[in-house]
């Protein structure tokens, strides 16, 4: 089969299109014949090495596609079922072998690019608002690179909870994307704290779900209420300096959190009431998974210059 592989870490140059062997299944194990891989920061952060993994590697955490055979012992699953995952390495390829505790079922409603761009994103969107901090009719929430994939679900699922939402975006282009999927305000980065204060006249917002990182770390901080809460579930622009904590205290009693995907799908029961809530959205119309572009496997460099210049407003997918 075909899949990208690295032989070594650097820029997106050293992405290949290869020939591989795919292993035999293992016990417990599904093979997928993928239809969409779906694109992630966590791809370029181990392809340049700032994550390290063993060499030579395939990446993509994500993906969607038909299953295509089982191992003995799997009884969830049947060649032809339609099927997602994510936090499984390998999926810039045409198939993937998956544990099958990974996997989840996509309805005939959700296609199979809405079903890999609902994954890591989408489970990461619905965790912030459903538990990280449990969004409901009253409050006021801001959502950073409100125009990125993240950022659109977080949108879009923070209004499905009644929440008012102020969103932040680097151009008008992609504050006007973030209105369109509901975001009753939406503000340039240049003086959003200023902004944000200004529109909650003076209170502050309930919580901040920052995906940036270093260039909006202290800003967020000030843009909360006292006892508000900041996610920080990202460092787009880089790691956040060391804090001290005494600065919580002075802002207000504030949290602060880094939430991580892994620690809220920690069974497959939570994965799934995860993701059929947001089939379901999908389904009625109510949840929209903007696909920024699709290329073909052999251009995953070009898809990684795409995603890391953050000049995408949805999410990129690699098709097979």
């Amino acid at each position: 089969m075909k899949a990208i592989q690295l032989h070594e870490h650097g820029g997106p140059e050293v992405m290949h299109l290869n020939d591989v062997t795919l292993p035999d299944l293992a016990l417990g194990m599904v093979r997928v014949k993928i239809a969409a891989a779906g694109l992630n920061f966590i791809d370029i952060y181990q392809r340049s090495g700032v994550y390290k993994i063993a060499l030579p590697y395939t990446p993509g955490m994500e993906a969607s596609g038909t299953v295509e055979a089982v191992a003995t012992d799997v009884t969830d699953f049947k060649v032809g079922d339609r099927v997602a995952y994510g936090f499984t390495a390998g999926s810039y390829a045409q198939y993937a072998n998956v544990p099958a505790n990974k996997l989840v079922p996509i309805p005939a409603s959700v296609s199979f690019a809405q079903g890999a761009a609902l994954m890591l994103q989408g489970m990461t969107a619905h965790y912030l608002v459903t538990d990280t901090f449990a969004v409901k009719p009253g409050h006021t929430i801001l959502i950073h690179a409100a125009a990125g994939a993240t950022g659109q679900l977080v949108v879009q699922m923070a209004k499905l909870r009644g929440a008012r939402v102020i969103a932040t975006a680097s151009n008008q282009d992609k504050l006007t994307i973030a209105r369109s999927l509901g975001a009753d305000e939406a503000v340039l980065y240049d003086n959003f704290d200023n902004d944000v204060k200004r529109l909650t006249d003076g209170r502050g917002v309930d919580v901040v779900y920052d995906s940036v990182g270093k260039d909006t770390f202290e800003r967020s901080l000030n843009c909360l209420r006292p006892r508000g809460v900041l996610a920080l579930f990202g460092q787009a622009s880089g790691p956040v300096a060391p804090l001290d904590p005494q600065i919580l205290n002075a802002k207000g009693s504030l949290f602060l959190t880094r939430p991580s995907l892994g620690h809220y799908i920690a069974t497959k029961d939570e994965m799934l009431s995860r993701t059929n809530e947001m089939f379901d959205w999908v389904a009625a119309g109510t949840l929209v998974a903007r696909i920024d572009r699709e290329l073909p496997l052999a251009e995953a460099p070009a898809a990684h210059i795409a995603l890391a210049s953050r000049g995408t407003t949805g999410k990129v997918l690699l098709i097979p």
